[in-house]
């Protein structure tokens, strides 16, 4: 597995990565509520995906095995996760939390001294475990029960 900057040429593979994990792995979030599946992926699209690939101020990461990919991840410069999603054949392999090493990494080259971001139910624990904390009661995003805001405080990788 190699963490790399996503291409143009990822937009298609990475947006499917993207809605897999969403649709399979986040049933804690969804609860297979059509509805809430349907906000939630409506801008997941391999064209705003391939946006969010050009934006300035921010980066968009991949991890990918061979012509696979298997986590896709968005930090901005200020060190906001945007997004961070692993697609559901790579799960419990690492991959989720080598990418989250990988956009800590990049926010701290931009110069970010923290790095936040609003996770699911499903991946709260994920987060605790590697040092973040909550910042704030729970919100509903897309109609979900939880979505924890939460931040954890970068150090410069020597």
């Amino acid at each position: 597995m190699i963490i790399r900057d996503a291409t143009a040429a990822d937009a298609v593979k990475a947006c499917e990565a993207i809605r897999a994990s969403i649709a399979e792995l986040c049933v804690a979030d969804h609860n297979r509520n059509p509805e809430i599946l349907r906000r939630w992926l409506a801008s997941k699209t391999p064209d705003n995906v391939a946006a969010w690939m050009a934006s300035v101020g921010s980066s968009l990461l991949v991890a990918v095995e061979g012509e696979t990919i298997l986590a896709v991840g968005g930090v901005k410069d200020d060190g906001e996760i945007t997004l961070n999603y692993v697609a559901p054949q790579a799960r419990f392999r690492g991959v989720s939390a080598a990418l989250l090493k990988a956009l800590e990494a990049r926010a701290v080259e931009r110069g970010a001294s923290e790095i936040t971001l609003l996770s699911t139910e499903t991946a709260h624990r994920f987060y605790l475990a590697r040092g973040y904390r909550d910042m704030g009661p729970s919100l509903g995003k897309f109609g979900t029960a939880s979505s924890y805001p939460m931040a954890k405080e970068l150090r410069a990788v020597r």
